[in-house]
């Protein structure tokens, strides 16, 4: 389960310590997720894989509650999606997920991050084609064949299924997220996930060295203090010398 729970660590921004930070994160994704699918989770797919990872993530309850209520209103911010793609330290390659309320304001935000660690925004679609748009879900398991025949049998297009300490981690196309979610659910019941997450996993890694690795974590540190960074994937591997 190497690729999940890495990328999950060191390629998103809600890795701060700060947990007002991260609440904040996370209400503002419920509340706009919350307010274009509807505000049940039983009916917003999304909504409820998104309140469930927000309570792995130790999201106290009345954080998720207030930005459900909010989205009830109707009123309120009107956030819209925003990505933004580059080279970051060292020539690796970064996509920044945002959730902004002033597009103008957040591109010269994340763009300043580029600048001043000496890195280069790009255009969209700049970088993205060297990831895959991944579902991740891993589950406690040990029966890699039977997790296999139950995706095969409800025609999952399957990226990949890692086996590793009792934990079986499939990897599958964004789109077939349901339909592989729903699969397993049907044939193991109820599952506890240990990852239910839509992700960008690098095709490939670039070592990152010497003086890069300082830059490299400054400018993770300063998209992280972004309030309109959701998340950071990147394709980054650094050296440990």
């Amino acid at each position: 389960m190497g690729r999940a729970y890495q990328n999950r660590k060191e390629s998103m921004a809600k890795t701060s310590d700060a947990n007002a930070r991260v609440y904040s994160k996370y209400g503002r994704e419920i509340y706009v997720c919350a307010k274009a699918g509807g505000t049940d989770p039983e009916g917003n797919l999304a909504l409820r894989r998104l309140i469930e990872r927000a309570k792995k993530d130790q999201v106290p309850s009345h954080v998720i509650e207030k930005a459900i209520s909010k989205a009830k209103g109707g009123g309120g911010e009107d956030f819209s999606p925003a990505r933004y793609e580059g080279y970051g330290p060292g020539s690796c390659m970064v996509i920044i997920d945002c959730l902004t309320d002033n597009p103008n304001r957040t591109f010269g935000d994340v763009r300043l991050c580029f600048t001043k660690t000496k890195c280069k925004i790009g255009t969209q679609g700049a970088v993205s084609h060297m990831f895959d748009h991944d579902c991740i879900l891993a589950f406690k398991s040990d029966d890699e064949e039977a997790v296999l025949e139950a995706l095969m049998l409800a025609d999952v297009d399957v990226t990949d299924i890692e086996n590793e300490g009792g934990i079986i981690t499939v990897f599958a196309p964004h789109t077939e997220y349901a339909k592989a979610k729903q699969a397993l659910i049907d044939v193991f019941g109820e599952i506890d996930f240990e990852v239910d997450e839509i992700q960008f996993l690098p095709k490939a890694t670039t070592a990152i060295s010497g003086d890069d690795v300082e830059m490299f974590n400054k400018f993770m540190e300063m998209l992280n203090d972004l309030d309109d960074v959701q998340n950071v994937y990147h394709d980054a591997e650094l050296s440990e010398s």
